[in-house]
């Protein structure tokens, strides 16, 4: 799933080569992605692309003078491929993984596509970006400048839930998501399982230096570079998250894994479980 760095990588492309272009034509495939009908997703047609925003994991393009806002998700298995030449191939609904073709009036534009079976990619046309739910209830964005150590240590106190979903969850931080929350809780040398409300203070300066510091670096990583590009950078970078079985590059233990129905987690045990594994989850229920 593409998270803070990567969309805001996506949100400062589309910035770069959309803003200032009409759209001329923007057509749904899967029907199930678009979530509003009013406005229609043809009242877009016309209006010139004045603006490019992030909000957490949605990316908004500003259009025509009002504006409306194209707001879009891209969920687990969503992703944006650029054409300076869109296809002209007329799209089938239904057939294949795109889910929204967007053209411009010089000819270039992108698609929205989705693979797998679980379709969770999201498509909104609005008059506010705070009328698409998943924006209204964001959490702040802890990569902002004026998010400071007190504010982070504020949204924590009270908090007696464990610390890799307290950083998942959008409603308290925007934009954090699986990647990187397994690479923050390594930086920080510190347990997915600790509770958010048990930190000590040092605890949580640390982990907040973890956050800014892991958020900035992917960021600075993912500055720049193309869609395409993209995947590939993210998963250069990380130190644990999807390398179960290799060497962990801080102390040389191997990365462990947990699994959950639908989901899976990665940490190393010696940087932050004192060297004990945790219980997996799904295999625990399947021995018992």
């Amino acid at each position: 799933m593409p998270e803070l760095p990567e969309v805001d990588a996506l949100a400062a492309f589309l910035r770069e080569r959309a803003v200032g272009h009409a759209v001329t034509s923007a057509s749904v495939t899967a029907i199930s992605a678009l979530k509003t009908f009013d406005p229609p997703l043809h009242a877009l047609a016309g209006g010139t692309i004045t603006a490019v925003a992030r909000h957490g994991k949605f990316v908004d393009l500003s259009v025509g003078t009002e504006p409306l806002h194209l707001v879009f998700h891209l969920a687990r298995a969503g992703w944006l491929r650029w054409f300076d030449e869109v296809s002209k191939t007329i799209l089938k609904p239904g057939k294949g993984p795109i889910a929204l073709r967007v053209k411009l009036d010089d000819g270039a534009g992108f698609d929205l596509t989705e693979a797998g079976t679980k379709k969770s990619l999201a498509v909104y046309v609005v008059r506010d970006p705070n009328e698409v739910p998943g924006i209204s209830r964001l959490g702040p964005d802890p990569t902002a400048p004026e998010f400071t150590l007190a504010d982070f240590q504020a949204v924590l106190d009270g908090r007696r839930t464990q610390i890799k979903g307290v950083l998942r969850d959008q409603s308290v931080f925007a934009g954090i998501g699986n990647a990187y929350s397994d690479e923050i809780l390594h930086a920080a040398r510190m347990s997915p399982y600790a509770l958010a409300a048990k930190l000590t203070p040092e605890q949580v300066e640390t982990l907040f230096t973890a956050l800014r510091d892991t958020l900035a670096e992917a960021v600075a990583a993912a500055s720049g570079r193309p869609p395409a590009d993209l995947k590939d950078a993210k998963r250069r970078g990380m130190q644990v998250h999807a390398r179960t079985g290799e060497k962990c590059p801080v102390c040389g233990d191997t990365v462990r894994e947990v699994r959950f129905a639908d989901s899976t987690f990665q940490y190393c045990p010696t940087c932050q479980t004192g060297g004990k594994p945790l219980a997996d989850r799904v295999l625990s229920r399947l021995l018992k």
